[in-house]
């Protein structure tokens, strides 16, 4: 087992993300946004300076966290857009030693929706297309239980896992999504466990129909639970955080404060490896 954290919520400079890791003591880091880019979407001499620093760094990178098939890009989007992005990452992935990257299943489109049936069957289609992709490239989608057809429910995930068929596509868990879904999370744990690859550590609870995001163990994502269950069952993958304290990458909030961000990461970080501690205990 091992700890990582989607970096860019410690702030957008690559030097600010490894800096944050090191202080936690932690080896490998999730790269998703760097400068405000998405690390599939940024220029070849800009992701050349990101691989040299983490590399020189020591670190490693546990997963790429793309946009592909995410909340900005509804099943109504040109499928090309996801393709292009796969294709720029495998090799990218190659570079770091890094066989999974994040995607969700496609949000329905809140301005032009089109029927569930047909949502269904078009999700499932350009997933199995891009699974295809992640086959022939030797890396993995891990499918995010977010926004998407697939992230509807447990059972849809295990849908699209089952249609797909494919051992390039399986699940990366969200313990907090599901409290923001009106899900129980514990109840979607165990359903998609058997195909869980690497953990996102978020947590949340529900004020007044409200999102709030809270420190690890603190909302109703049963944080500790779900750690403690997968390390009992001989877990040895990632947990990543995704603390949302500071800054919400999909609804566009952001600390004025780059310290804000920072300690509030670490804090996190340091939270998390209290949880850890107490449930192998």
């Amino acid at each position: 087992m091992f700890f990582s954290g989607i970096s860019d919520e410690a702030g957008q400079a690559i030097d600010t993300q490894i800096k944050a890791h090191q202080e936690l003591g932690w080896t490998h880091l999730e790269l998703r946004l760097v400068d405000g880019q998405n690390i599939t979407a940024l220029s070849d001499e800009k992701f050349d300076e990101v691989y040299r620093k983490v590399s020189e760094a020591g670190m490693s990178v546990s997963c790429f966290g793309s946009a592909i098939a995410n909340w900005a890009r509804p099943i109504t989007c040109d499928a090309s857009i996801d393709i292009e992005d796969l294709k720029r990452a495998i090799p990218r992935m190659k570079r770091f030693g890094t066989c999974f990257i994040r995607v969700m299943s496609y949000p329905n489109d809140p301005k032009s929706p089109i029927a569930e049936p047909e949502w269904r069957k078009e999700a499932i289609a350009r997933t199995k297309v891009l699974a295809k992709m992640a086959e022939d490239g030797g890396i993995i989608l891990a499918h995010e239980n977010c926004s998407g057809w697939g992230g509807l429910s447990a059972e849809n995930s295990n849908i699209l896992l089952g249609e797909v068929n494919s051992p390039a596509l399986k699940v990366v868990f969200d313990t907090g999504n599901p409290v923001t879904y009106g899900q129980n999370a514990w109840e979607y744990y165990q359903k998609v466990y058997d195909s869980i690859v690497y953990v996102h550590i978020k947590d949340a609870r529900k004020v007044d129909g409200v999102d709030v995001y809270t420190y690890c163990g603190e909302g109703d994502g049963y944080v500790k639970e779900i750690v403690g269950d997968l390390l009992a069952k001989g877990y040895d993958g990632g947990f990543s955080i995704e603390p949302h304290l500071a800054a919400v990458i999909h609804t566009g909030q952001k600390s004025d404060s780059d310290a804000k961000l920072y300690e509030s990461y670490t804090e996190y970080g340091r939270r998390l490896m209290k949880i850890v501690e107490e449930v192998k205990r």
